[in-house]
């Protein structure tokens, strides 16, 4: 039976990729579930598994073409039924609240101190190697009443429970998405429409012109290269970011020298169970100590129902620097996690990332992102929110530096810190609490535990 193998959903949001290799030619025999092609998307490198097996009679792409989502890429003379694609999981039309999932894109190279090897997981504290499900929902609190509104109940969002995971789970807010259904409802495919146009900039809240370029060439000889899908989505991100945050940035410095000491102290009894103690991870949960203390970093913004979601789990992103440009892998349930669990899953998502083999959904459901420039250098800069989110801290060099203490001068390690944020709900007060407190945190670890 002569059958065609088409490009599968290979995930929300991914409507093409490019191909960077076949691993299949003609008169090949191949069995289900065989990968057949690895495909460059807009987040990652994936192999393309046939839903079919048998004689490949041609071939209908090759390398460097761009293939989109049911194009045809092989024919072939089957040898079994081809494995029919599970029917999307319909539930009920309610709106009874759900357990949020998490939704929504950068491990920075740390100079300062090398990550954990993946075979240093605690035996009695095994990782978890698959995202785990929120502890509970987002609250959202109606800043127009000044009271708080179930997230789901009451008619708030006209949305099954899958519809709204499904919207979380691209990171799309639900509540800004227009409904064709009867009384406004909203559908999975209304879901879809509006993500695609917030990523090409054709939804009204992030429309960016576009400005006419001069004749470069009219100046002298100028070479063309098209966007990888990863410059692609990276730059339509952050014009949308930068057309719907109110940005500001606050800088400040904190004196590791006692961290670093202290890290240092207990380096060989981490080394003893097979692991390296790191700056990153620590930096990870003093963050997430300081969300919980101050909820607002970890909320987003609902223009357009003027309401504020208030996240209940704390997934941080961490930005990595990889050879096909910046990604932000999320770090999920960072406050459930020891110190040792985060540096391991930091190293081991580092390398994914910068293999081109993180999968999709570990690139989505970001609270918070950290991003870290003290392995190139430089003294502060204003990193740009990772929006739907509303704050990232970016980190710089470490430096070594005269502080007067105590009557005399001492050579201590401070370490800059920016903290960009979203004005519209943060104001520079709270910023700077927040960077303060970031800063006691670093200054005395105790601090962290103390009240976070």
């Amino acid at each position: 039976m002569a059958v065609e193998f088409k490009l599968p959903e290979l995930g929300e949001n991914i409507e093409s990729g490019d191909v960077v290799s076949v691993l299949v030619k003609e008169g090949d025999v191949i069995a289900a579930d065989q990968s057949v092609l690895e495909l460059e998307t807009d987040k990652a490198t994936v192999e393309v598994p046939s839903n079919v097996g048998g004689k490949v009679t041609k071939v209908h792409v090759s390398q460097g073409d761009q293939v989109k989502v049911g194009q045809t890429v092989l024919s072939l003379e089957a040898s079994e039924q081809p494995a029919e694609t599970p029917a999307e999981k319909t539930e009920p039309e309610s709106v009874e609240p759900e357990t949020a999932a998490a939704a929504s894109q950068e491990a920075a190279a740390e100079s300062e101190s090398e990550q954990v090897p993946p075979s240093s997981v605690p035996a009695a504290e095994p990782r978890r190697t698959a995202p785990a499900p929120a502890r509970a929902r987002a609250e959202i609190v109606d800043f127009r009443e000044r009271r708080t509104v179930p997230s789901a109940a009451g008619g708030v969002v006209p949305a099954s429970p899958a519809v709204r995971r499904f919207a979380r789970e691209i990171g799309i807010d639900v509540a800004q998405v227009r409904g064709s259904g009867s009384g406004g409802r909203i559908s999975v495919e209304d879901v879809k429409a509006f993500s695609k146009a917030l990523r090409t900039g054709s939804a009204s809240t992030t429309a960016v012109p576009v400005p006419e370029l001069p004749d470069f060439a009219a100046f002298g000889p100028v070479r063309r290269e098209a966007f990888s899908n990863v410059r692609r989505t990276t730059a339509r991100r952050l014009a949308t970011a930068w057309a719907n945050v109110a940005q500001v940035t606050n800088h400040d410095r904190a004196d590791v020298t006692q961290l670093d000491e202290r890290r240092k102290s207990y380096a060989a009894r981490v080394e003893a169970v097979g692991g390296k103690l790191t700056v990153t991870a620590i930096r990870l949960k003093t963050v997430a100590a300081a969300l919980k203390v101050f909820p607002k970093f970890n909320a987003s913004l609902d223009m357009g129902s003027e309401q504020i979601v208030y996240k209940e789990y704390f997934n941080i992103g961490v930005a990595v620097d990889t050879p096909r440009g910046l990604l932000v892998p999320v770090v999920r349930d960072v406050d459930q996690k020891n110190i040792l669990q985060l540096a391991i899953e930091l190293k081991e998502t580092a390398e994914r990332a910068r293999q081109g083999k993180i999968p999709p959904e570990q690139l989505q459901g970001g609270c918070f992102t950290i991003t870290n420039l003290g392995g190139i250098g430089g003294t502060y800069f204003t990193p740009i929110v990772n929006f739907p989110e509303v704050a990232i801290l970016g980190v710089s060099r470490t430096q070594v530096e005269p502080v007067y203490l105590d009557g005399q001068f001492e050579p201590r390690r401070m370490l800059p810190l920016s903290l960009s944020y979203d004005h519209r709900l943060i104001d520079g007060a709270d910023a700077a609490r927040f960077l303060r407190w970031l800063v006691e945190a670093l200054e005395d670890p105790f601090f962290a535990l103390l009240e976070g």
